[in-house]
């Protein structure tokens, strides 16, 4: 959940016609970028790939290397002229000065939790014994490296919470190292577990070891661009060389396939969780380990539907699944008779997208999304009882986990406006109460939220939330800031953000899509925005754009949009087709390059959702929108600034690289047309706080001035 006021930037900011405002002078002078004659040939379509070379591996190419300096200083020296810019930094910083605590994860007594205490560029994990005991530090990643660039990934305690696995990520790679820490003492063991990616551990019960899957090493060179095939499973006592780790799993026949372990409470099953893609769709196998020698046994033997384990009762397991309940339901398996038509539905589908659920204390509590807020149920133990769980407002709560023999859970509540708080349920009382609060230097009851519906190109109706300050004159002169996703079926919530509540005060309007390709209506609502029907996502963003343009928050001219990742797809397609529409744009880590993104580290599994230019029919659909071919010789495109990272090694920075020089090549006008590139980080994950101030400063700085805001 991201973490984002009385005290003003120090500034007030006016509005005037943009046009008037925005520096016309002669346009930036540009690296030159060499072409190269590089033409490829899809089903008889020939298609030309100029700026290939920029896909090179910015630590073995001299070029590229050198290509990414130049860019970086026309984009700091513009920047550099924008002295409002220091002012956002400051009143960013002052806004991201509060303590930030994770929900507690509880083990036999222990709780376990992480804290920034504000400005920390990485935070630190913590436990202490008892509900009231001590805070003590376990690990401090701050001391791990000077520049904040190493981070704590991920972190799994023993089930008697003697022993902590904890992942290491270095300069914000996927790839991560898992250690070993003996709790008591603080020592760390001599374990150590590379080339991890895609996958967390499972303890066995007495803690003596664990489940884990691993890619074999990459060939030299292939460390950040590489596909990721062949993972297997493996289980490595404790104590032990990684080297003496004993395959449990493998599939070279499926080198696709992707394995996530997990053991049940009881420690009676191990589950390994079988994906190939981002569909949720999945494969599920158990090993008896009651059993010596135990063979595998699949379970679920096809990827038609998601199967994910919420807990067990003995040999029987449950799942949230869709099979035959687009908007999930919870069903009970007992392994003795595992055919579906023997499958118990425990809690049914609703008119909610159930988004996850869990079991303790004897009881389920399940998680659903209603318009994009969350609704929390709980569920007696054989799902005939349930009752609603009052949550604080409007807004996103997560959490909820707990053993079976817990008396209490932890969750979180944020929205918009409402920093995020951490509660404490009881489960014998059936009362929340705040456990940790976030004090921030701001007054959320100066701000609104409101969320509308839209009707997109095809009549769809689609959600946008619309924050902005109290008063706000709908005269079309506002500056708005649109941000969205649209894929791989992740729903966008009301969460809270530092860099937002900043935004608001400069006198921006903040508007987030609920657009269709995301998971916030169920199935039906994730699938209508993938593959070949990819530009309903397009078109609903634009539809959006339209239509705050319509209702006089904004006009084009005052309109920037934003995302990342797939988001940054999202805003490098819709500016490739509606270039009048928009301001300014920041594509943040995207798929720019869509005929080709499958050959590159995690790509193949995004297939799920775009398709791939392999398929004829899905290349014709892909070609249609794909940014960097989308690019007009001659058009005037809004003022843009990409933004991507050296070490990303999901979403590989060629792809901005590649789109910055097309666009730099083919925009006609003054507008600028820069390219941020950060070093020693990755697709966003532990990002040092310094490193993101920095980041989002330089953004809403470019914003400010393309924007044509202006201080009083």
């Amino acid at each position: 959940m991201n973490y984002r006021s009385l005290f003003l930037l120090g500034f007030f900011i006016s509005l005037f016609s943009s046009q008037s405002l925005k520096a016309q002078g002669p346009p930036l002078k540009y690296p030159s970028t060499k072409k190269i004659e590089q033409v490829d040939n899809y089903h008889g379509t020939k298609v030309a790939d100029p700026y290939r070379w920029l896909e090179n591996d910015v630590r073995n190419s001299a070029e590229v290397k050198d290509w990414v300096e130049a860019e970086n200083l026309v984009t700091n020296a513009y920047l550099a002229e924008i002295p409002e810019r220091i002012k956002i930094r400051k009143r960013l910083a002052e806004l991201w000065d509060y303590e930030k605590f994770s929900t507690p994860v509880v083990r036999e007594g222990r709780y376990f939790f992480t804290r920034n205490d504000g400005l920390q560029n990485q935070a630190v994990l913590l436990v202490q014994d008892g509900l009231e005991g001590k805070p003590r530090i376990l690990l401090d990643p701050n001391t791990m490296a000077k520049d904040g660039t190493v981070a704590l990934s991920s972190w799994i305690p023993s089930d008697d919470g003697k022993l902590l696995a904890y992942g290491i990520a270095e300069a914000g790679s996927d790839w991560h190292v898992w250690r070993i820490l003996n709790v008591d003492t603080g020592a760390q063991l001599t374990d150590e577990l590379r080339w991890v990616k895609f996958a967390s551990p499972a303890w066995t019960p007495d803690a003596k070891g664990i489940y884990y899957s691993r890619f074999d090493e990459p060939a030299a060179g292939t460390k950040f661009q590489g596909l990721n095939l062949n993972q297997k499973v493996y289980f490595h006592k404790v104590g032990t060389a990684q080297s003496e780790d004993k395959l449990i799993y493998k599939r070279p026949d499926h080198p696709e396939w992707g394995f996530q372990t997990e053991v049940t409470e009881d420690g009676k099953y191990l589950l390994i969780t079988t994906w190939k893609g981002t569909d949720h769709n999945y494969r599920v196998t158990y090993f008896d380990l009651t059993k010596k020698d135990s063979q595998p046994v699949d379970l679920i033997d096809n990827f038609d539907n998601e199967y994910s384990l919420v807990g067990n009762d003995g040999s029987t397991l449950y799942f949230k699944t869709n099979y035959k309940a687009a908007l999930h339901r919870v069903v009970s398996i007992k392994l003795e008779n595992p055919e579906p038509a023997n499958w118990v539905e425990i809690i049914p589908e609703t008119k909610e997208a159930l988004q996850g659920a869990s079991l303790f204390g004897k009881q389920f509590i399940a998680s659903y999304l209603k318009d994009a807020r969350t609704l929390v149920r709980m569920f007696s133990i054989d799902g005939k009882t349930s009752s609603e769980f009052p949550l604080p407002g409007i807004g996103t709560a997560g959490g909820f986990g707990g053993r079976q023999n817990a008396s209490e859970t932890f969750y979180s509540f944020s929205s918009f406006a409402t920093p995020p708080s951490i509660y404490r349920y009881d489960l014998k009382k059936g009362t929340s109460e705040v456990y940790r609060t976030a004090k921030v230097k701001f007054n959320p009851d100066d701000y609104q939220v409101e969320q509308v519906f839209y009707p997109s190109k095809d009549g769809t109706k689609v959600p946008m939330f619309i924050t902005y300050r109290k008063g706000l004159k709908k005269d079309g002169n506002n500056p708005v800031l649109l941000y969205g996703y649209g894929g791989f079926n992740i729903s966008l919530t009301p969460s809270f953000s530092v860099s937002r509540i900043a935004w608001l005060e400069m006198g921006g309007v903040f508007a987030v899509a609920n657009l269709r390709g995301g998971g916030e209506y169920g199935d039906a609502w994730h699938k209508a925005g993938t593959k070949l029907l990819k530009q309903n996502v397009f078109d609903d963003f634009i539809a959006g754009a339209e239509w705050l343009i319509n209702k006089k928050y904004t006009q084009s001219s005052k309109l920037a949009i934003q995302g990342g990742s797939n988001g940054g797809l999202l805003v490098g397609a819709c500016m490739a087709q509606r270039p009048d529409l928009f301001g300014a744009c920041l594509p943040a880590v995207g798929v720019m390059d869509m005929l080709r993104f499958h050959k590159f580290t995690a790509g193949r599994f995004w297939v799920d959702d775009y398709g791939s230019a392999d398929n004829q029919d899905e290349f014709k659909a892909i070609y249609a929108y794909s940014p960097y071919h989308n690019l007009k010789n001659g058009t005037r495109y809004p003022a843009t600034m990409i933004t991507t990272a050296d070490t990303d090694d999901r979403v590989v920075p060629g792809h901005s690289f590649k789109f910055a020089a097309m666009l730099q090549e083919c925009n006609k006008g003054p507008n600028p047309m820069l390219i941020r590139i950060e070093t020693k980080a990755g697709h966003g994950a532990g990002k040092p706080t310094a490193k993101i101030l920095d980041e989002v400063a330089d953004q809403m700085g470019f914003l400010f001035k393309n924007l044509g805001m202006k201080p009083d």
